[in-house]
């Protein structure tokens, strides 16, 4: 299994990115798809998820309104678009996945994570 992350980048508060992660070796319909982030200091926090049969989502509250997560099975691909980025949103992005139907919260039910990607939001 490889999720490779990417698009990550400097923004200043305010402004927008869209994440991508590209995945091979999952059944991308009958897996979970979520994104993390892990900010200096801290540990790292669920952002969102998406299930991949349906595309039922759940939201951290941090994320809800602001961060959208989508999918392309055609792509095998996982998205997230971050509008209205605040300086508090700096960190590193992870895409993860588990097998299955049911979205989790919790880092340790997803086995496979990419590599991540660095988000800096100035102020």
């Amino acid at each position: 299994v490889q999720l490779q992350a990417c698009g990550g980048g400097l923004v200043q508060a305010g402004g927008s990115l869209r994440l991508s992660c590209a995945a091979s070796g999952l059944r991308f319909r009958y897996s979970v798809w979520a994104w993390f982030r892990q900010a200096p200091g801290k540990e790292r926090e669920f952002v969102c998820a998406t299930r991949g049969i349906d595309g039922a989502t759940i939201y951290d509250d941090s994320a809800k309104g602001r961060f959208t997560i989508s999918k392309s099975e055609a792509r095998n691909s996982v998205y997230l678009q971050m509008n209205s980025l605040k300086p508090e949103d700096t960190a590193v992005f992870y895409c993860a996945a588990r097998e299955g139907d049911t979205p989790s919260r919790r880092t340790n039910d997803y086995p496979y994570w990419g590599q991540g990607t660095l988000v800096t939001v100035s102020s």
